[in-house]
């Protein structure tokens, strides 16, 4: 079992796939950074390479590390994300023996589905990019400023 010197978890995650942007605001919302830290994965800032992976290693499924080092993926980074958020009874499931070989083949069918589900709303409400172009909405202009829309060129 693991005990306080095991904290915090950091969970690396992606935060341009829809629907882990999703799963990521309910721990998110729970967590006391002593227990889970988040990373994001899509940031500019996030190098792979310096802990020992390809930025498509890290994609592929969920990361966490232990305060030790220790790192878990998929369904146990899932588990022990949530547990470190002081939700481990919404995530008891993935520990039932039964049904967690279901749940194993489940998770890797969406991994290999989640790169094809891009279009999906995502949840904090921005704007996808398109062609390579990024739109950033409108801010609310000063007085004496005229409305303009931004874009990120390539």
């Amino acid at each position: 079992m693991y005990n306080k010197k095991d904290w915090p978890l950091t969970l690396y995650f992606d935060g341009q796939c829809p629907l882990c942007a999703r799963e990521i605001k309910i721990p998110n919302r729970h967590a006391t950074e002593s227990r889970l830290l988040f990373i994001d994965i899509s940031s500019g800032a996030f190098d792979a390479k310096a802990l020992g992976f390809t930025f498509e290693q890290m994609q592929s499924s969920l990361h966490a590390r232990f305060a030790d080092g220790r790192w878990v993926t998929g369904l146990d980074a899932t588990l022990w994300s949530w547990r470190a958020a002081g939700l481990g009874f919404w995530a008891a499931p993935l520990t039932w023996r039964a049904i967690r070989p279901l749940l194993a083949l489940g998770y890797r069918c969406f991994c290999r589905l989640r790169p094809h589900l891009a279009w999906l709303p995502h949840p904090d409400g921005r704007r996808r990019c398109v062609d390579d172009r990024c739109g950033v909405p409108e801010s609310k202009p000063a007085p004496d400023e005229r409305p303009t829309l931004k874009t990120k060129q390539p």
